[in-house]
């Protein structure tokens, strides 16, 4: 077999027995800058110098490699020049491979081909570009090595350290991304759970108790009014008590005549008829004065025979009130008008456009637009109609407002949920930052947290999907992760390309 096919394989199997020595044996103490204006490495604060491409030199007796990160129009790519005696090599003089690591990612093996004047990796050089290297090429059977470090984007912090911050560390994942449709709304009264107060009774208003927008229990006195015709219901009764207790007396004395023999059976079953109508008259007038919400009472004085109370039907809101001092009011007049808040309407605005999205018993996030009330519900209504003016349909939203927290009024937003997905990773939206020109998160490994661009996909706010930069299970800053942000670059700890 020809020695150019079999030495690349050869180079690929001895790099990767030696990866895990050479990354162990490296300098730490090299660093790696890189170029902003060219894209290309320049050269650190170490042994190795800086190259004629502005690169950094790698030297070892008359042999030279200068390893560089092109990236003007391209993505990021190794570039490698060879010397020899310091005169420039033919990029075929000589094989090349690097191996290169990461945190919490497993090893890149790059191989390299001639490209002009240079070798050219085979691979991208994914940001950030902060990496242990282990440099590996043959020449004319002989073997060279070099190890080197770059650190970008990466802070060195405790766990301690994150607590005071409030830096809190998540786990990416799968999620559930919920895609929403976001609409105005408005809160307003429950109609079904409205009402409409009248005297039952003509009468003049004596009182007023209670103003609109006050609450009410159920058996308030809202109002107070005299009435003459109470006044004959409560005489009635009054009389018919009367009778019926002296029809009482009477057939006691006629049951014990007759039972004496004394009397005419006829005389005690006249008495027993007479005790009848009487209950009947009593009961008749008792049940008028219930039906007005009047209890019967037997010791009334002259003076109350007129006194009507208007009491609340139910517990709720006065949402209306038209009843004034000194009034006449009719029988059928609205006085008042409570509402039963334990449950209020948002009413939705849809947009015909949105129509095909909005259906019954889908969920729905309700919040205030105007303070931090929140809550949520599902959609119990679609209008089928769209309004002649406004050009859209209403749907409906019921919520439970035992708390009484929702009032009429008040504008809202609601996001309807309008469809679910499962990915396999997803991260908090709180944690992406931009740092230059990345959305990334800061991972986490070990005691050092570093900067990890994302690839985004679909989002619902609260999660975002993670195409490509995380692989799920890594542990990344969640919460007031900015705080890594200002210390990173406080430190220094990044720089622009």
């Amino acid at each position: 077999m020809d020695k150019t096919r079999w030495m690349p394989i050869a180079i690929v199997i001895v790099v990767g027995a030696i990866l895990g020595g050479l990354i162990l044996t490296v300098d730490k103490s090299s660093t790696i800058s890189q170029d902003g204006e060219s894209g290309e490495f320049a050269a650190g604060a170490d042994e190795h110098p800086k190259g004629p491409r502005g690169g950094k030199l790698f030297v070892e007796g008359d042999f030279a490699l200068e390893l560089t990160i092109f990236e003007r129009g391209v993505p990021p790519q190794f570039r490698i020049y060879l010397y020899e005696k310091g005169k420039a090599l033919p990029p075929s003089a000589a094989s090349v491979a690097i191996a290169l690591s990461r945190l919490g990612a497993p090893a890149q093996l790059f191989k390299f081909t001639p490209e002009a004047d240079y070798l050219l990796g085979d691979q991208v050089v994914e940001e950030p570009h902060s990496f242990d290297l282990a440099i590996t090429a043959e020449r004319n059977g002989k073997t060279f090595r070099w190890g080197n470090s770059q650190v970008e984007a990466r802070i060195e912090m405790t766990d301690a350290v994150l607590k005071t911050i409030g830096v809190e560390m998540l786990t990416a994942g799968p999620a559930t991304i919920k895609s929403t449709l976001k609409l105005p709304g408005e809160i307003v009264v429950n109609p079904d759970r409205i009402v409409q107060v009248v005297p039952r009774l003509p009468g003049v208003v004596a009182a007023v108790n209670y103003e609109n927008g006050q609450y009410v229990k159920k058996g308030d006195v809202l109002a107070v009014i005299e009435s003459q015709i109470l006044a004959d219901l409560q005489s009635q009764f009054l009389a018919a008590q009367r009778r019926l207790a002296l029809a009482k007396i009477v057939h006691e004395r006629e049951k014990q005549l007759w039972e004496e023999k004394i009397s005419a059976k006829q005389d005690y079953q006249a008495a027993q008829l007479a005790l009848n109508e009487a209950r009947i008259a009593s009961d008749l007038a008792s049940e008028k004065l219930r039906a007005l919400g009047v209890r019967p009472e037997s010791g009334l004085q002259a003076k109350d025979l007129t006194r009507y109370e208007i009491r609340a039907p139910i517990s709720g809101l006065i949402v209306a009130k038209a009843i004034a001092m000194g009034a006449a009011l009719k029988d059928d007049a609205m006085i008042f008008t409570v509402a039963d808040m334990s449950t209020v309407w948002a009413t939705v605005t849809v947009y015909p456009k949105d129509l095909s999205v909005v259906g019954i018993g889908q969920k729905a996030s309700v919040k205030a637009a105007a303070s931090d009330v929140d809550g949520e519900g599902t959609v119990t209504f679609v209008s089928a109609l769209i309004g002649g003016q406004t050009r859209t349909a209403t749907a409906r939203i019921i919520l439970e407002n035992e708390d009484g927290r929702w009032h009429p009024g008040m504008f809202v937003n609601i996001e309807l949920v309008a469809d679910e997905t499962e990915v396999p990773i997803a991260v908090s939206t709180q944690a992406i930052q931009t740092l230059r020109d990345w959305a990334v998160v800061f991972g986490r490994y070990g005691d050092y947290l570093e900067a990890r661009p994302l690839e985004l996909g679909r989002s619902d706010g609260k999660m975002v999907e993670v195409l490509k930069g995380l692989t799920a299970g890594e542990q990344y800053a969640g919460g007031n992760s900015f705080a890594i942000k200002a210390d990173l670059e406080k430190a220094g700890a990044t720089h622009d390309h």
